[in-house]
């Protein structure tokens, strides 16, 4: 598959590191601050497919080309799924994520099952169509933060059969478990064979 170029619907620079490190030469990604693009999108819907659309599709019609964007959330089974959505903003509008993991600790300190999964779905307009792809890394919510790297959640978040939480690891050792790589090992997949049939 030669390099296809594809607009990546995000200002995170971080998922921009993370995903260009799971694609290496295959796929030319353009964040949107590379793409020229100052557009804050809002994320107002009630499940990250739907907010991964939104993403997607406002930056299709505005470039009319082939781009991607992904919604991912932190899902605790024993707060019935929360903070999920509204991973990036559970503790308020400003997006701190040192508040989050507080308030998550916080509202699990009374329960002994600590089992969450880190939910990636990404939207990939390609030729003038939505596709959907879905990754998931099941784990276990630590009850104190650790490790340095990474972002969000990833201090207190260790993936099963690991030993290190995500904020532990190399972006090298985190892709080995990641929900955002194995989204994106699907659409890699996916356009592997669209560009075969074209």
């Amino acid at each position: 598959m030669s390099s296809i170029d594809l607009i990546f619907a995000t200002n995170n620079a971080n998922k921009v590191k993370e995903i260009k490190a799971v694609t290496g030469d295959v796929l030319s990604i353009l964040s949107l601050a590379e793409a020229g693009i100052e557009i804050d999108i809002p994320e107002p819907h009630e499940t990250l497919e739907a907010n991964a659309s939104e993403k997607s599709a406002v930056i299709h019609q505005l470039t009319q080309k082939n781009c991607f964007s992904e919604d991912t959330g932190l899902e605790v089974e024993a707060l019935n799924g929360a903070p999920g959505v509204k991973s990036a903003r559970y503790a308020g509008d400003s997006r701190n994520f040192q508040a989050n993991i507080d308030l998550l600790l916080h509202n699990l300190a009374s329960f002994t099952n600590r089992s969450a999964q880190f939910r990636t779905v990404i939207s990939l307009i390609w030729n003038e169509q939505e596709y959907l792809f879905e990754g998931i890394c099941k784990g276990q919510i630590m009850k104190e933060a650790s490790g340095k790297e990474g972002f969000g959640y990833d201090p207190v978040f260790k993936p099963d059969g690991a030993t290190k939480t995500f904020a532990e690891m190399s972006l090298a050792e985190k892709n080995q478990y990641s929900h955002r790589k194995k989204a994106m090992q699907q659409l890699l997949a996916f356009l592997a064979t669209a560009v075969e049939k074209a």
